[in-house]
């Protein structure tokens, strides 16, 4: 979607989240999941040579796949270099460079005090968006980040995970599939997808978030009217104007969320329940390790739930909920679903 207007940082305006409420955080366990406590740390190779890297922000250029690129490296307090840390990629949105998702989901900032290393992606291009194809350059690039990121940072290895919005939920869920031995589970904001050829080594949890009046992409599948506002990948002209807009109708979000639970050996038919008035989430009865769940945000946008950076575009891409905090639900559902443990 377009990139939104400057605004003030939103760190200050992040929405009330009281602890334990419904209406901010999920039940600690929606069916049996994987016990976090049983999955022991697994040290990158960096742990051992304790390699200085400073907290704070640092972009850092690399070449992966043949595709060059930069990632936002945002290190939380407390990093030493000697004690493993999760890690999170968090993957921007078509025409919306990282360092506008940095802003969007605020994940990073959550990091600090969640104690858990963000990584933010993007490649060398003249419109930012991703090529979600399974074997993309695009997958290859984020392949590489996730060996460099590895390589130079003390991060536990069975605690990687990616999250993403719009065409970055997209491309999160392509990670899924094509590096489900490496990413633990994730989050796909306004754009879980069923992605073609999908076939992951293990069932990969994932969380979703999807408004019913998302004027992007169409929560009863496809693509919305605001579409035709986005810029061509060459940058020369819109998807409208051009006659590019994409054709594919698809699967309602509800079906792109159900077609992971299958895949991932869950039943077909979600539980229901309300956590606020413009909120129920759906959860697939499915295997511990497994789990699959649907925000559905009634009368939502395209929009990170409790972003004060995405409220304040509302015009463009619909409302967005402070009923929820997608940063807080991301991060629980993150914290209780590691990589299995290994042999």
């Amino acid at each position: 979607m377009p990139t939104p207007p400057k605004v003030p940082s939103p760190t200050a305006a992040r929405p009330a989240d009281p602890a334990g409420t419904a209406a901010t955080r999920p039940r600690a366990a929606a069916g049996a999941r994987t016990t976090p406590g049983a999955v022991p740390v697994h040290p990158s190779a960096a742990c051992a040579t304790s390699s200085h890297v400073a907290v704070g922000e640092q972009v850092v250029d690399v070449t992966s796949g043949g595709v060059k690129g930069t990632y936002i490296r945002h290190v939380p307090p407390g990093y030493d270099g000697r004690n493993p840390l999760p890690v999170v990629f968090d993957l921007h949105g078509y025409d919306e460079p990282a360092a506008i998702e940095l802003r969007m989901s605020e994940l990073a900032a959550y990091g600090d005090t969640h104690g858990f290393l963000t990584v933010l992606p993007e490649t060398v291009a003249k419109v930012p968006l991703w090529n979600v194809t399974l074997g993309s350059g695009d997958l290859a690039f984020l392949g590489g980040v996730l060996d460099e990121v590895e390589r130079t940072l003390c991060v536990d290895t069975s605690r990687v995970f990616a999250a993403g919005l719009s065409n970055g939920a997209f491309m999160a869920s392509a990670v899924a599939c094509q590096y489900g031995d490496r990413i633990a589970a994730v989050a796909a904001v306004a754009g879980i997808q069923d992605i073609q050829g999908c076939a992951p080594s293990r069932p990969v949890p994932v969380v979703a978030f999807h408004g019913t009046a998302d004027p992007f992409v169409a929560f009863d599948g496809g693509f919305g009217p605001a579409v035709a506002s986005l810029p061509t990948p060459d940058g020369t002209s819109s998807l409208g104007a051009s006659g590019a807009l994409p054709k594919a109708v698809g699967p309602s979000i509800t079906g792109q969320a159900a077609a992971w639970a299958r895949r991932n050996g869950c039943g077909s038919t979600p539980g229901e329940e309300a956590v606020a008035g413009d909120v129920t989430v759906l959860r697939f009865p499915c295997p511990a390790g497994a789990e699959v769940e649907l925000y559905r945000i009634t009368g939502g946008g395209h929009a990170w739930p409790g972003s004060a950076l995405s409220r304040s575009i509302a015009a463009i891409t619909g409302p967005t909920t402070f009923s929820i905090s997608a940063d807080r639900i991301v991060w629980d559902f993150f914290s209780a679903h590691p990589l299995p443990a290994r042999a």
